[in-house]
């Protein structure tokens, strides 16, 4: 009965994390005018042009919160991206979701832009989303290696714990499946030095968990790493 219980939460958080991040709808898309268009279309050009005339449309905010930058993100337009952080835009800026672009692009796999995003000074370090989580948590859970290898080299914070009392580690087992990317990035995390004692809310350690699920490469791997 427990682990049936355990499962159904999974489930339910699972389901609720697949649609926490909202990219720009159709409609949105199709009513989104000055710079939130620009961004939308790549058009560096009027991006430059708009943010000379008045450096508050960096600042301003959709329907759902998002930033030109946001909006720039979402849409994989690497150009509009760099072309707002120089001329101002605010990295850190969160959503309504609590989104940043750097999460938005761990999420989303979108390894060029995260890398982009990071090498103009955007941090990897911020807490965000409804769960208090990061963007490292965010793609351990995803299984998003690449994702997690790039915001461990940019110093995202190993062992912060979120509001479900999950770490990135943690969460690469509880959310993961068990297979060759959850893996790997379960690896990545013991390589960097993550913390194999931090235990969830009911006192279980990554190793208790992973025995739990039968994911014996991961039991193997913590074994490895010496934890216990």
């Amino acid at each position: 009965m427990k682990l049936i219980v355990i499962g159904c939460l999974v489930g339910a958080l699972l389901a609720g994390m697949a649609h926490a991040q909202v990219a720009p709808s159709a409609s949105e898309i199709a009513a989104y005018r000055g710079l939130h268009r620009a961004a939308q279309q790549g058009d560096v050009a009027a991006i430059a042009q708009l943010a000379r005339a008045s450096r508050a449309a960096l600042v301003q905010r959709d329907a759902h919160g998002r930033t030109p930058l946001h909006v720039a993100t979402f849409a994989r337009q690497r150009e509009a991206i760099r072309a707002l952080i120089e001329a101002g835009a605010d990295t850190a800026a969160l959503d309504n979701d609590r989104y940043d672009a750097v999460t938005i692009a761990a999420v989303a796999d979108d390894e060029d832009t995260l890398r982009l995003l990071l090498s103009l000074g955007a941090s990897a370090k911020l807490v965000t989303s409804r769960y208090d989580g990061t963007a490292l948590i965010a793609a351990a859970h995803l299984g998003h290696v690449g994702i997690v290898r790039q915001l461990i080299a940019a110093a995202a914070p190993l062992d912060h714990v979120n509001n479900l009392h999950w770490t990135a580690l943690i969460e690469s087992i509880v959310l993961g499946d068990g297979g060759e990317r959850h893996l790997q990035t379960l690896q990545a995390l013991l390589d960097a030095g993550a913390d194999t004692q931090l235990a969830d809310r009911q006192g279980r350690t990554p190793l208790q968990l992973a025995t739990e699920r039968g994911y014996t490469r991961m039991v193997a791997a913590l074994r490895a790493a010496g934890a216990r």
